[in-house]
């Protein structure tokens, strides 16, 4: 399920460039995979994290580094 959920983040970020055609696209999905509590690894709140960086969040440290220090401190309030 990891390989789907890396797929749809890449599928994300190229729609997006695609439609709106930005300077840059940041996208990072968080995924609770329900098959990895089930399978015995027994982590029943495992969060996998995937992200896809284009344009000037791919080729820019400083702006991708904003972006992640934006959207961590809204998840960690």
């Amino acid at each position: 399920m990891i390989l789907v959920q890396e797929r749809l983040t890449k599928q994300v970020a190229a729609a997006l460039t695609e439609a709106v055609e930005p300077a840059g696209v940041g996208i990072v999905i968080e995924a609770n995979h329900l098959c990895m509590a089930m399978r015995g690894i027994q982590k029943i709140n495992a969060i996998t994290t995937t992200s896809c960086m284009m344009g000037a969040f791919r080729e820019d440290a400083k702006t991708r580094e904003e972006f992640l220090k934006l959207i961590s401190n809204q998840y960690h309030h």
